[in-house]
């Protein structure tokens, strides 16, 4: 056949599948993480209890806040021109290196601010647990070289590795906490560096025996991994202050008779967010299509995907909630166990909160396909703006962190909706070469 033809059947094989590459590996892996996730979860709370499950519930809202937060656009900034050296034949070394540079220096500089303020972060989060505070200090290094190591992975076309990594981190996870409920253990303490520590070891099996991962070419520039990686990380952030904030917000207001109210919290979350985990998957392959869509001018298509994207993210979102409000509470009590209670009202709203959210993270990510960048840190913040005012006034913790998680999801989704509307009405915005993400994601909690 020869390599011209090789190559020609390889490219009608792409272009007839409608999966990007690597979708359905990535897919899976992610389906293997949100599943040993919630197992994880779900055994810490019944070992722990209510109360010392707070405070694993308030770190686990941090790693979830900051790793993806802080590394996700590293991640995305180094496929992106990992992907485009190896089209050009170019070696990937010098890209890691700056890289490296950058995520690295976001950790240690997180690590340093959390050791200056390690007193009141251990007495006013973390219950005095000093091992919680470890676990979070691992957590940021071990999360900057996870996503590091799955930027190299992605961008070098290893999707393989990529879901590996995923899902072997979700699996030492459950087995940890499953060995830490057979020796007895009822401290949050060693759960929380089961946490830590977890991304080292899956960075450790996933690269066990890869080969030239890691080659040598010209030197990288500055820009070469930073195009965009600015104004992603102030949308990173601001989109997972809006998801995870929660529990962090009552932990810091809950009176001295409220402090089991954020283990509470953080299990209603968890419950009423599995459809937004479920989403993920179909985010991974779809979303990356709009992208390519728009990359080629398909107009029509672009819209007609994104308006049936919208239409099943709506049939879901009322689904859920409307099984939230009747069956919630039960549900509740029999994954978690009796002593975790939340009314029909409370678990309505958060299922109608992740709803919007998985409309806003939706349209959020066909805005930044249509290089959109800074108009959905836009969004963002001015949905995290509006979370922190309706959490500051009227009565009740907990139904003021539900309304301003379902007000905030809901302004970030209207304005990402203008903000679409806008680019699309602009003749060239789905003819310019987008910027394409290859698996976006939130970190769920």
């Amino acid at each position: 056949m020869g390599i011209l033809g090789a190559q020609r059947l390889r490219s009608r094989v792409n272009t007839g599948n409608p999966l990007p590459t690597g979708a359905l590996s990535v897919g899976a892996g992610l389906l293997v993480l949100g599943v040993t996730t919630y197992v994880f979860l779900v055994v810490s709370a019944r070992v722990l209890g209510p109360e010392r499950y707070s405070a694993l519930a308030v770190l686990w809202a941090l790693v979830a806040l900051t790793g993806p937060g802080l590394f996700l656009p590293v991640e995305q900034e180094i496929g992106r021109a990992l992907a485009h050296r190896q089209s050009q034949g170019l070696g990937s070394g010098p890209v890691v290196r700056r890289a490296a540079v950058v995520g690295i220096g976001l950790a240690m500089i997180v690590v340093v601010i959390t050791a200056a303020f390690s007193k009141p972060l251990s007495e006013r989060l973390f219950d005095d647990q000093t091992l919680l505070l470890v676990g979070f200090g691992l957590s940021l290094i071990g999360y900057a070289c996870s996503h590091l190591t799955r930027g190299t992975l992605s961008g070098t076309g290893r999707f393989r590795r990529y879901a590996l990594l995923l899902g072997v981190e979700g699996v030492i996870r459950v087995v940890a906490v499953v060995s830490l409920m057979a020796f007895g253990v009822h401290t949050a303490g060693p759960f929380g560096l089961v946490i830590g520590l977890s991304p080292f070891l899956a960075i450790a099996v996933a690269l066990a025996g890869t080969r030239g991962l890691v080659s040598p070419g010209p030197e990288a520039s500055w820009s070469e991994v930073s195009s965009a990686v600015g104004l992603l990380l102030a949308g990173s952030l601001l989109a997972q202050i809006l998801v995870n904030a929660g529990p962090l917000v009552i932990k810091l207001l809950a009176s001295d008779t409220e402090q089991d109210l954020a283990g509470r919290f953080l299990a209603g979350v968890v419950l009423t967010r599995v459809p937004l985990f479920l989403f993920q998957a179909v985010q991974a392959s779809l979303l990356p299509g709009l992208a390519r869509l728009s990359a080629t001018g398909r107009t029509a298509e672009f819209q007609k995907g994104l308006k049936r994207l919208v239409g099943f993210i709506a049939v879901i979102a009322v689904i859920s909630t409307l099984g939230a409000l009747t069956v919630g509470p039960f549900v509740l009590r029999l994954v978690f166990g009796g002593s975790f209670l939340l009314s029909n009202r409370d678990l309505a709203l958060l299922a109608a909160a992740s709803g919007v959210l998985m409309l806003a993270q939706a349209l959020g990510q066909a805005v930044i396909a249509l290089k959109g960048h800074g108009r959905a840190a836009m969004a963002w913040m001015a949905g995290v703006f509006a979370f922190a005012l309706v959490t500051t006034v009227g009565p009740g913790l907990e139904l003021r962190v539900e309304l301003g998680l379902l007000s905030g999801s809901l302004l970030a989704a209207l304005v990402m909706g203008a903000f679409l509307r806008g680019q699309l009405d602009r003749p060239a915005a789905l003819t310019e070469r987008p910027w394409e993400p290859m698996a976006p994601e939130l970190e769920l909690i």
